[in-house]
């Protein structure tokens, strides 16, 4: 009777460890299953990854700050909004050029998806820190001159975007229109600027086909714009100013200066005339921000920018100021504010 109790004990042992072996079994199946589902979790969310846009700025002006708006803005339009599927990372370098280095360097570090670089010195610091991340540019004139694509039509490089050549024949030409005796001309320019350096080789081309003579007014830094303006004073008719960062950032003191000795100002875009030049036919920044945008969005598509030309904005347009005209002394002609596109009271 015993041994069979004991029998009995020992079958209901091994039928309750065979049920606790199964149980057991089945629970590390579902707990596998769940190890499995959570990588699919992550791999959506990987899928759903915001784009992590990288803009770098070598200085603060509205030129440049209407370009970086309007390439947002175009971005927003194709379906990439900031805080939703577009990290923005906009770093500006405020005119130092070892700040630019080292935004560059983080942004290449960081693996940006794409970057924008607004202007030549921004664009050639991007450049030379990343071979494979698309890089889009604005405001940059000569991207050949400035080593960042083999040619216009086909770059080559991972760089594309647009220029902000300016058409400087016709801007020149408003000069004579707008200030018809002037005989000397000043032109205040970065001289370590490529983007100037090839802006004021053309304004000296085309003004001897004019009739002009140039007056070199170059400085290095902000904090000389000021006394180069002075400098010309007595000794030009008219300033023109291209679309240099240096001059532009600081040109409130170039129109203080140009104001007080009757000196009329010709821009090389629209922000500049705002800021109180006499005029200018031109580009609009925050248009060709858009341009850039809509080539972004080309590229986020697959496009290869190698294979994208750099484009230039074909609607050009004529601003002018006419509180600038009665400070300068200068009065326009009214054939020309008929064709104006934007005349500042």
């Amino acid at each position: 009777m015993k041994k069979g109790s004991w029998l009995l004990s020992l079958l209901v042992v091994l039928i309750l460890a065979s049920l606790l072996t199964g149980c057991g079994s089945g629970g590390n199946k579902q707990a596998g299953s769940g190890a499995q589902s959570q990588p699919q979790s992550i791999e959506t969310k990987s899928e759903a990854k915001a784009v992590k846009l990288g803009i770098i700025q070598i200085v603060e002006h509205p030129a440049l700050d209407a370009a970086r708006k309007g390439f947002l803005e175009a971005l927003k339009a194709g379906g990439y909004e900031e805080g939703k599927n577009l990290q923005v990372d906009f770093q500006n370098a405020q005119g130092d050029q070892s700040t630019l280095q080292n935004i560059a360097r983080k942004f290449a570090q960081d693996k940006k998806d794409l970057i924008l670089a607004i202007a030549t010195p921004s664009a050639m610091a991007m450049a030379n820190e990343t071979q494979e991340i698309p890089i889009l540019i604005t405001a940059v004139t000569d991207p050949v001159t400035a080593k960042l694509v083999k040619s216009m039509e086909k770059p080559g490089t991972n760089v594309t975007g647009t220029t902000d050549m300016n058409p400087i024949k016709e801007q020149l030409e408003l000069l004579k229109q707008l200030v018809p005796a002037a005989a000397r001309i000043g032109v205040i320019y970065n001289s370590s600027e490529v983007n100037s350096q090839v802006q004021v080789k053309i304004v000296k081309q085309e003004a001897a086909s004019l009739g002009l003579t140039v007056v070199d007014a170059p400085v290095t830094a902000s904090n000389e714009v000021v006394q180069a303006a002075q400098s010309l004073v007595g000794r030009v008719e008219a300033i023109y100013v291209p679309t240099d960062n240096t001059v532009v950032s600081s040109i409130a003191g170039v129109i203080q200066v140009a104001e007080q000795h009757k000196i009329p100002v010709i821009a090389g875009e629209s922000n500049t005339v705002e800021a109180g030049a006499l005029g200018t036919i031109g580009i609009d920044y925050y248009k060709l921000g858009q341009q850039t945008g809509q080539m972004a969005l080309r590229v986020l598509k697959g496009e290869k920018p190698q294979d994208m030309p750099i484009e230039k904005q074909k609607d050009l347009a004529i601003v002018l100021n006419a509180k600038a005209a009665k400070a300068f002394g200068v009065t326009i002609p009214e054939d020309l504010k008929k064709k104006a596109s934007k005349i500042i009271e």
